[in-house]
Parts: C-alpha cells; structure tokens; sequence
C-alpha cells in the first residue's frame, strides 16, 4: 500500500502547480452512464516522467472521475470534470477516465469498474454516490480516494474529502440577489431545484433569508421539479416552472440544478431576468456564451486545484477533510458580476461578517430546520 508521503512526493516532484482559484446534486436520468476512455496520445516531449505516481504500475498516470450527472453539464458535475482534465493535461497524465450520470443504486458496481480501470486516482464528484467508499477503499487500497462531499461524508482514513457550507453560500447568493432587486426595482424570485432534499432545503431556506437581509418585502418561492431523489437533470419540468414565474411576473431566478440548469439559465435571458450559476465559479467571463448576473461559487474543479494545492505542501493527507469556508478561502460564495462600487461594499462586509462568524447562529438555525 502506498502512503500519502509518497504521493505527496511524486506530485511535488512532478511540478503539479495546483492554484486555488456543493451540495451535490444528482441526476436520477435514465440515460446509461457513458465512459470517457483515455486516448494514446504520448505526453509532451518536456512533461516529466509520472513513473512515481504510477501507484499500479502500469507506465500511466490516470484520474479517474465519478461524476453524479451529466459530464456536460455546464454546471456542477462538468466543473470537476473540466478540472482534472486540466491538470492532467498540464502534468503530461493521461487523459482522465470519466464515468457519468451514476445513479446512487449504481455507484458501487460503477465506481468498482472504474477502479479496475487502471487508475491512480479517483475523484467522487458528490456524497449522494459515495456510500460504497468504505468497502472500495478497502477493496483498492493502493487508488488515491478523494471526494468532493458538500455537506460532509463520514471520515475514512484512506479517503480525502473537502466540504463546504451550504447555508453560507446560499445566503450570500441571497443577497446578491437582492441587492440586483433593490437596484432594478424588483421583488420576486423563484428557487428551482430538485425535490426538497435535506440540503436543497438548508439552501433556499439561507437563500431567502439573505434575500430579507436586504429588503424584509422581498419573496423568495421554492419549486420542485425533480422525481426523488437527486433528479436535478428534469430539463422539461424546471423550463416550465421557470415559464410559469415569469408569467407570474418574477424577477430573479435561482436554478439550483445539474443537467437542466443551462436550459433554465437561457430560458431566463429570453425573459430578461435577473439568473445565477449553482456551483461554477466561471460565469462571470467574457467566454461565456448566455448572460450571467451572479456567479454562485460552489466550484467542484476550484476545490479540487485547491486540494491539489494542498495534497502538495503536506497539509491535506489521506483521511484529512478540507472545509472551505466564505470569506476565508476563495473558492466558495456568490460574487456579483458587474457590481457598483456600493454594491461590492456590502459583499465585501457579508463575507468579512460571515468568516468572523457573525452569522454562525442562524447558519446553525437554518441546518437544524433543513435536516433536522
């Protein structure tokens, strides 16, 4: 069995430059999972030898990643995807295997195939999958375990995981709306998600009390669009909930979805409100094809360059979980993008509030009603 220091050499010896930059959601679609395999491409000539990080030794490096929805997405389940990609390409690995759309009743036998896939290291995009971690980490010993577990999964110590906090992100994205409202004379807003699962309710709930934190008038209604569980991929459903708020006149709309989130963030340009990213951190950019107002930061891919990072200076070993927190680290939090100066004032005091703990009482208030 190797150990995290041997990992964390090879790495560091491989030069892997991991810069720092949720709540997980899953599909319950019918379409099979599809697997990416990795091409024969040769690594650059100047990439450096992976030789050390080849725990199976095979000649390859390999990640290997287990995504809840669609690889594709352009949300939450691609920003991992798109990340480990993106690391692999730059440190001469392979291309990385990419096993999607797992449903939780799969995840064992599927991320048990993955594992014999000759990989080094496996990247669990979301809890609601991670169930069978125990029994593969013990089964294969000698992968690299990492999860990106939102809210939290149980600590094992072959298993890596980072967390965040829901209800802080969501209320900054809460507030950011409301803040767009009072600039552009609205009130309303919709929150589509999936079907009121423990931590889409610790969201809309922190959402709209980061709405009232703003204007006490303003209304916040939560629409379920999704089978139970974990279908936030119902592109049919969430357009027409979205259809049915704009004709009811709203003004803002928080798509807290997987597959259909796209769909939904276009159908609302069509309509000309105020929308929002769940989870990517890159929306804000000029590359970006639809229209933005808020990037809602839960980015699995920031986390994991943020891990990597980490994985590298010997502070996140094997067993190790990485909280990330609003106005402590970078990578979590809503951010307005094209803010006034007033406006980014009183973003920059909510995060400074939230990571002096100001609000660490209702963050606790509104996890006891969201899963208690």
């Amino acid at each position: 069995m190797r150990t995290t220091k041997l990992f964390v050499a090879a790495i560091a010896a491989l030069g892997l430059i991991a810069a720092a930059c949720g709540d997980d959601k899953k599909s319950d679609n019918t379409t099979a999972p599809t697997t990416e395999a990795p091409t024969t491409d040769a690594p650059t000539t100047d990439a450096p030898e992976p030789n050390a990080l080849d725990t199976n030794g095979d000649g390859k490096v390999v990640f290997g990643i287990a995504a809840a929805g669609p690889a594709d997405d352009g949300a939450y389940y691609q920003a991992v995807v798109d990340a480990a990609k993106e690391l692999s390409a730059d440190n001469g690995f392979e291309d990385p295997i990419v096993v999607d759309n797992i449903q939780a009743a799969d995840a064992a036998t599927l991320i048990g195939d993955l594992a014999q896939q000759g990989v080094d290291v496996i990247i669990v995009g979301a809890s609601e999958i991670a169930e069978p971690l125990p029994a593969l980490i013990e089964q294969y010993p000698n992968i690299y375990w990492y999860c990106n577990c939102g809210a939290g999964f149980p600590a094992d110590p072959g298993l890596a995981q980072s967390t965040d906090n829901g209800a802080e992100i969501a209320y900054t994205a809460g507030f950011a709306t409301g803040l767009l409202l009072q600039a552009n004379g609205g009130d309303s807003t919709v929150f589509i998600g999936c079907c009121d699962l423990g931590f889409e309710k610790q969201s809309y709930i922190a959402f709209e009390a980061g709405l009232k934190a703003v204007d006490e008038s303003y209304t916040m209604n939560y629409v379920q669009t999704g089978a139970f569980p974990y279908d936030f991929d119902n592109t049919a459903n969430a357009t027409a909930a979205l259809q049915t708020a704009v004709d009811e006149g709203v003004d803002a709309v928080y798509p807290y979805l997987g597959g259909a989130h796209r769909p939904v963030v276009e159908a609302a340009n069509e309509a000309g409100i105020i929308t929002m990213s769940a989870g990517s951190s890159s929306v804000c950019s000029d590359t970006e094809e639809l229209h933005y107002d808020i990037a809602v930061k839960f980015d699995g891919g920031d986390y994991l360059r943020a891990v990597m990072a980490e994985i590298i200076a010997g502070t996140l070993a094997e067993g190790d979980t990485k909280a990330f927190k609003v106005g402590v680290d970078p990578e979590p939090g809503a951010v307005l993008c094209d803010p006034t100066p007033e406006q980014q004032t009183a973003m920059d005091e909510l995060y400074a509030a939230i990571a002096a703990g100001d609000y660490d009482a209702l963050f606790g208030e509104i996890a006891g009603q969201a899963f208690g």
